[in-house]
Parts: C-alpha cells; structure tokens; sequence
C-alpha cells in the first residue's frame, strides 16, 4: 500500500518548493510519488476562490479523498496544502491508512518575505498584502494557523535550507515506509 505525506505550513514557508525537491530526491532512489498541489486543484473546484470556511472545508476533504484514491491504487501522494485548521489534516488522517505530516516552518515575517518574491506557477500572489483587506482570509495572519500537535516530520527552514530540508525529509519518508514494510 502506499503512503500520503502532507506537507503543511503557513504560506510562503516552503512547502512546494521543499515538495518538489523531495519528489526528485525520491525519484533518484526509485521512489516515485504524485504531488498534489492545492493551488492548482483548487482552480478546478472553486476557479473563483472566496477562501470562505465552507469553501476550504470542501476543497481540503476533496484533496484528502483525491490522496486517498490515489494511494488506494498504489501512489504515492505529495499533498502540498496550507491546511489551516487540524481538522482538514485530521480528517486525512483517518481516511488514510499511511498518512503523515510534515511540518514546514518558518516565522511569518520569513514567510511574508518570501511570498513577496516567489514564483510559484498555481500559488496567488502578494497574499500578505492582501491579508490589510475587508474580506482577506490569509492563515497566520487574519485566519488562524493550527499548527500540528505530532507531525511525524518536521522542518525548520530557518535552520537548515533548501536541499538539506529536503534531504532530511525524503530520509524520514524512506524510514518510516521501508521496502520492508510498505511498497514503496
């Protein structure tokens, strides 16, 4: 069976960019896995976002349950999703027999600093700018971020960067689903 990592944190703080080099560190060992991008399956479910709470509701139990399909037929999945709130991941949690989250953290000005110069292909732009407005909805600063109680791995990018984050994390994946006790 295979396994589905969620990588969570605030926006900005990492998560796709550290996603995709674990995918290729995997792929260099034989592993392959499928990221799910929140940011880019969103613009199918709701192409009009309004970031209200229903709407989150639906669009994370949608991603959930699209790492659980996939997984169910042997993929393995890369969520790479902000998941404010406990419940989304919780929910994946129980819907999925080999899930685990990894934590990606950096302050919110560290995050609000690289979020004004990157360019991710699926993710909205100028967010933080955008949390001074009436309707914003940006978790860490007018919505709450819960963060995890125990994620099975988590990663500090003010401390290590880019490839030992990801080193680090495809290591951890590679520990916890082994050839021994999982296919991979």
């Amino acid at each position: 069976m295979a396994w589905v990592m969620w990588f969570t944190g605030l926006p900005g703080c990492g998560k796709t960019t550290i996603a995709e080099r674990v995918s290729a560190i995997l792929s260099e060992k034989g592993v392959r896995a499928r990221i799910l991008q929140l940011d880019e399956i969103r613009r199918a479910i709701t192409p009009e976002p309004k970031y209200t709470e229903d709407e989150r509701d639906i669009v994370y139990a949608s991603l959930a349950y699209m790492g659980k399909l996939l997984a169910d037929e042997g993929v393995n999945v890369i969520i790479d999703a902000t998941a404010n709130r406990r419940r989304y991941r919780d929910f994946a949690r129980k819907l999925i027999a080999n899930f685990a989250e990894v934590f990606i953290q950096a302050p919110l000005s560290v995050c609000m600093q690289r979020e004004s110069k990157r360019k991710a292909k699926f993710s909205p732009k100028n967010i933080y700018k955008k949390a001074a407005g009436e309707k914003a909805a940006v978790p860490g600063v007018n919505v709450a971020y819960e963060e995890p109680l125990a994620p099975e791995i988590a990663i500090d990018t003010t401390r290590m960067n880019l490839e030992e984050s990801a080193r680090y994390t495809a290591d951890r994946i590679m520990a916890l689903y082994n050839p021994g006790n999982i296919k991979i």
